[in-house]
């Protein structure tokens, strides 16, 4: 069975304040927790869904930063009961050996870690010390034997840095690297990046990962424009005999995915203001299967991408294109193929 992932921000806290942050910028009035009791609800509710579904749940614990929940190894126990898998989505601050092997005691698969620069980039995005302290935590996680993943948020501000944080978490081991886009929320024009641009640097970009090909770090291709740059190369090539209408790959909103905030309200996206209900008033099963996660998978809708072969697998990064136009639809400001 393929797995259903659910990224569960459990708690608003936490130790950073980042530029790109969606809580912060969303001007919360308080911090909020996910109580016990609804976080029991909630993993019966995934559980169930997933039943139904045949799927398997997988499980992105995030925030906020999650360890900053008052119930964190309760909520991780109640994983671990049901021998769910998970991913930590958070912070360095917290971490230590003794907190790292009790991770890897409750179920943790993989500790994901943030760098959006070098040092003073990085430092200016999130906060003083927290470059050094992100490097200094690799060795700690990968000796409990948890997986380190290394995520980065592209922009126009950081573009130039991306080789030299290649470079870096290949030197310091690091299991997994990916990058994802900056979402804006109106166009600005110091993080914009212009179509062509994105092209030249994915092809940089590709050089470096097949110079490491052989490093022991996985280069995860997480932007779905990935998926054009490697089919006008040939190295990706479309499946014969295949549905024309079927949804292969590509953007996962609504699809395989979906995000639980400490609230309970559920979003078809968290990289874009997307809401489709609240688990607590509403089963999550109901809501999948409901008219507002529906619009979603409106694949006729989308005005670039409906048009092109790549639909089935491709689709670009909605949520970038929400984040410049207020359309989900709208063409990925990225794409470069048939630029008009």
């Amino acid at each position: 069975m393929e797995y259903f992932a659910f990224q569960w921000h459990i708690t608003d806290s936490c130790d950073q304040r980042c530029a790109h942050c969606y809580i912060f910028a969303e001007g919360h009035p308080r911090l909020v927790e996910m109580p016990l009791q609804k976080a029991r609800q909630v993993v019966v509710d995934c559980v169930e869904m997933c039943r139904r579904m045949k799927r398997l749940p997988y499980f992105y614990i995030t925030g906020g930063d999650p360890i900053l929940h008052s119930r964190f190894w309760v909520i991780l126990a109640l994983l671990r009961e049901r021998s769910i898998p998970f991913t930590i989505l958070g912070n360095p601050f917290h971490l230590t050996d003794a907190v790292c092997a009790r991770l890897k005691e409750y179920g943790c698969d993989k500790y994901q870690l943030s760098i959006d620069g070098l040092r003073e980039t990085h430092d200016a995005i999130r906060k003083p010390g927290s470059f050094d302290a992100t490097l200094d935590k690799i060795d700690v996680i990968r000796r409990a034997g948890i997986r380190c993943a290394v995520m980065t948020t592209v922009s126009g501000t950081n573009l130039h840095e991306i080789p030299g944080i290649i470079d870096l978490v290949v030197a310091r081991r690091v299991d997994i690297f990916a990058f994802g886009r900056y979402c804006p929320t109106s166009f600005e024009k110091s993080t914009h990046i212009e179509p062509l641009e994105y092209r030249d640097f994915l092809e940089r970009v590709w050089h470096q990962f097949e110079q490491y090909r052989d490093s022991g770090t996985t280069f995860n291709l997480k932007d779905h424009l990935w998926t054009l740059f490697l089919y006008e190369k040939g190295l990706f090539k479309i499946p014969e005999g295949l549905d024309a209408d079927t949804i292969y790959d590509g953007c996962h909103c609504a699809d395989c995915h979906m995000t639980i905030l400490p609230t309970g309200e559920v979003m078809a996206c968290r990289r874009f203001e997307s809401p489709v209900g609240n688990l607590f008033r509403k089963p999550l099963y109901d809501l999948y299967n409901g008219p507002e996660m529906e619009a979603y998978r409106q694949y006729e809708r989308f005005e670039k991408c409906s048009r092109c072969e790549l639909l089935r697998f491709c689709r670009g990064c909605p949520a970038v294109a929400y984040g410049y136009t207020h359309n989900f639809y709208a063409p990925d400001p990225q794409c470069w193929k048939a630029i008009e």
